[in-house]
């Protein structure tokens, strides 16, 4: 059932298409947001109740040209979820230069381009709440992951700095840390694997709690800081893993 939480605001998701943002895209349009969805690839209007726009948010053109249609045809943006993302998976010596720089770009830069393009008519208001996905990478290492944690420790970074920089001007600005979500890609792994129920079980064994998380729980966690219930929240991380960040040993 839903309440209405986010009736009467404007928000736009990077990486609307598939996973975690069409998730979060769907909810905040059933919460009564008006939904703009940004992705590099193509979505039907009508995907998850939102209007989506093709754009690389990776290109600050094509991000400032999305945000100016978001503006014109809404008049303001209220919130903004950093979603949009990519695995680069690696060892250190063996990571080519191009794969850095795309796991950088993605990772990390794109959410700035796209805050820097949505914070100037925020502040001119003086209200605005941006939602960064990172990701448990940006809490613990896990080895041959690189250089993804090093991108996710920076989004949790730039979360912190930019919430404190605007705190006073009525901007907030958080992060959610993912843990495995059974996102499709992840759902993709699993079945490339030599044998995929057993890569599950030991998956869901690693976990506290003994299975894994779903899109939809990452959703409501960012319709929380989202909405006006988290107002006094800000520079925050909140970590959505099963609690498998707090084991000592595996």
């Amino acid at each position: 059932m839903t309440t209405g939480r986010l009736r009467d605001k404007v928000a736009v998701v990077t990486g609307s298409a598939r996973g975690i943002g069409a998730s979060i895209a769907a909810l905040f349009a059933a919460e009564g947001a008006q939904v703009v969805g940004l992705d590099r690839q193509p979505v039907h209007s009508a995907m998850n109740g939102a209007l989506n726009l093709t754009a690389d948010v990776t290109r600050p053109e094509q991000v400032a040209a999305a945000v100016e249609t978001t503006l014109t045809r809404f008049g303001r943006i209220d919130v903004l979820v950093n979603n949009a993302g990519v695995n680069v998976f690696s060892t250190p010596l063996e990571l080519t230069d191009s794969d850095w720089e795309r796991c950088l770009d993605v990772d990390l830069k794109s959410s700035w381009i796209v805050a820097k393009a949505v914070l100037p008519q925020m502040l001119a208001r003086g209200s605005g709440n941006i939602v960064n996905i990172a990701s448990v990478h940006g809490h613990r290492i896990i080895p041959g992951s690189f250089p993804y944690p090093l991108a996710k420790h920076g989004l949790i970074g730039l979360t912190r700095a930019l919430a404190i920089e605007y705190a006073a001007r009525g901007i907030r600005v958080n992060s959610i840390s993912p843990g495995f979500i059974l996102t499709a890609q992840a759902e993709e792994w699993l079945a490339a694997q030599p044998d995929p129920a057993q890569e599950r079980r030991r998956q869901e064994a690693l976990l506290p709690c003994k299975r894994l998380g779903t899109p939809e729980e990452v959703a409501y966690t960012a319709l929380f800081l989202a909405s006006d219930e988290a107002r006094f929240i800000n520079a925050a991380d909140i970590l959505i893993d099963g609690g498998r960040t707090q084991l000592y040993h595996e």
